[in-house]
């Protein structure tokens, strides 16, 4: 009787050690799921960190479009008043040291009735046709390179412009998730447990949108600039043509600076060049 009455005493505690065990179990895999906490803290970080690198690089891009548009604007003003104060249009073709649209867009017009004035141009398809059918389209193809010039750039203004807001909502979306499911673990549903995560997750949003504003702001704004620019060249382009019209699209060749200096200094200044001539063809007649 003594044995079983301390084999049955000795039950109980062994029985009490069950509870105590299966709390610790409890308690170890309530801890477990702590880890989407963890990915969704980092993934809330890694959307602002993408946001933020989303308004360097708009920031970037607006200051690199916007001193090129006032390179442009400056260039485009000071060839204007150098072309249309040209005594005539082989004077403007004379033109150096010029930069801008305005100003390559000449060039290659010029050069075009240059070449086709020294018949230089080789017969293929694309030197077919006459002069004016060629110039048309050196001068169309020169506005499309200065084109896709200008718009570099702004398609990426336009990505971050659109996706921006969804990216920080997605980063919100996540966040949130993640604060509602600690605030169920947790039990307590107070506003000082609520308000902290999820404040906290809005704030994705918020970014997106600051991001997305001056993306938005600054590709309307260039896209405007362009449509002037354009309307621009595209008029020099019509009034280039026209003067070439006039000239038979027929331009000589630029000469240099010892053949022009007796155009500008008069007919006196053609007889040293003779003289000098013949002394060499008398030079010439005495080694012979």
């Amino acid at each position: 009787m003594t044995e079983t009455t301390s084999a049955a005493t000795a039950i109980p505690p062994a029985a009490n050690q069950i509870p105590v065990s299966g709390a610790d179990i409890a308690s170890a895999a309530g801890a477990t799921p702590a880890a989407p906490e963890i990915t969704s803290a980092l993934i809330v970080d890694a959307t602002l960190w993408i946001l933020i690198g989303f308004s360097v690089v708009t920031w970037a891009l607006i200051l690199i479009k916007g001193i090129q548009h006032l390179r442009i604007s400056q260039h485009n003003r000071s060839y204007g008043k150098k072309f249309w104060g040209a005594q005539d249009f082989q004077a403007a073709a004379a033109l150096e040291g010029n930069k801008g649209p305005a100003a390559r867009v000449a060039d290659i017009g010029f050069t075009t009735l240059i070449e086709a004035d020294g018949g230089t141009t080789t017969h293929d398809l694309e030197h077919t046709g006459d002069r004016q059918e060629l110039l048309d389209r050196r001068l169309r193809q020169q506005m499309q390179k200065e084109r896709g010039a200008l718009e570099s750039g702004l398609a990426i203004l336009a990505t971050i412009g659109s996706i921006s807001p969804f990216v920080g909502l997605f980063g919100t979306v996540w966040g949130i998730m993640g604060a509602l499911t600690s605030i169920s673990k947790s039990g307590s549903a107070s506003l000082d447990v609520v308000a902290g995560p999820i404040g906290e997750a809005l704030i994705a949003t918020a970014v997106g949108i600051a991001v997305a504003v001056p993306a938005v702001i600054g590709y309307n704004f260039f896209i405007r600039r362009n449509k002037v620019i354009w309307a621009f060249l595209d008029d020099f382009a019509i009034d280039f043509v026209h003067l070439a019209l006039k000239t038979s699209f027929l331009i000589k060749r630029p000469v240099s600076g010892s053949v022009a200096s007796p155009r500008t200094s008069g007919t006196g200044a053609k007889h040293p060049v003779l003289k000098a001539s013949h002394e060499d063809l008398q030079a010439e007649g005495a080694q012979i």
